[in-house]
């Protein structure tokens, strides 16, 4: 088994982990607290334009640190494929989070969702393998599929859950609406076209900004737990 807190592997047998101390007692969150018992919402649409433009408008408020944090994520990402993937976006998520709530938000907070390094990462590998099945089926159920998670980090920083709950939170929010959250993705992903197009660089901006608005979406639909609001 392995410690939801660092990921480090420890006996069955054993109550604490021996390298942070969390208890191994009960069936606990990242960071030691347990997931948060909730509720998907109904009646959810997506709205593709709106959280496009919050995410550009956060975006171009901090605009030289949001290129650098994409550059970072990217350089990094690029000599681990996958494996640090997941955890540099939860980091990037929490950046975005401490912004919308008016935090001072930092370079270092990249590197945050490390805390959360086992369910980012199994999410990740989880994720890619679906994404990459779906994709091969005529590309439009890769498309569903990335708007199916999208979610994902953002539940397991939020909420504290591991990574098939986070998923299957994601999914249920998604599913109020397929064809918009689809649509999300598609103007994503032509966002991040755009941003190649400029000069290539402009990719570093473009990837900010879909994950700012993943964020704001995020926010808008399930909230902020309070009691991750007052870790941040």
């Amino acid at each position: 088994m392995f410690c939801h807190r660092c990921g480090t592997q420890v006996a069955p047998d054993l109550q604490f982990c021996p390298n942070c101390g969390q208890s191994l007692g009960a069936t606990p969150g990242p960071w030691g607290a347990p997931p948060v018992a909730w509720t998907a919402p109904a009646g959810v649409q997506a709205m593709t334009g709106r959280w496009i433009g919050a995410g550009w408008q956060m975006v171009k408020a901090d605009i030289g640190m949001f290129f650098v944090l994409a550059l970072v994520m990217s350089l990094i990402s690029s000599m681990v494929p996958v494996i640090l993937h997941g955890p540099l976006l939860a980091g990037f998520h929490i950046y975005c989070m401490k912004k919308i709530l008016g935090r001072r938000a930092e370079f270092a907070d990249l590197f945050t969702g490390f805390n959360f390094f086992v369910p980012t990462l199994v999410a990740s590998l989880v994720m890619s393998l679906f994404i990459s099945l779906g994709t091969l089926l005529c590309i439009i159920p890769g498309l569903v599929l990335s708007a199916m998670y999208m979610f994902t980090y953002l539940f397991i920083v939020d909420k504290r859950m591991d990574f098939w709950p986070a998923m299957q939170a994601s999914h249920a929010v998604v599913r109020n609406d397929y064809f918009g959250f689809t649509m999300f993705i598609v103007v994503s992903m032509l966002v991040i076209l755009l941003g190649v197009l400029c000069c290539v660089v402009g990719v570093f901006v473009a990837i900010p900004v879909v994950i700012a608005a993943i964020t704001v979406a995020y926010q808008e639909i399930v909230g902020f737990e309070p009691r991750t609001v007052a870790t941040l």
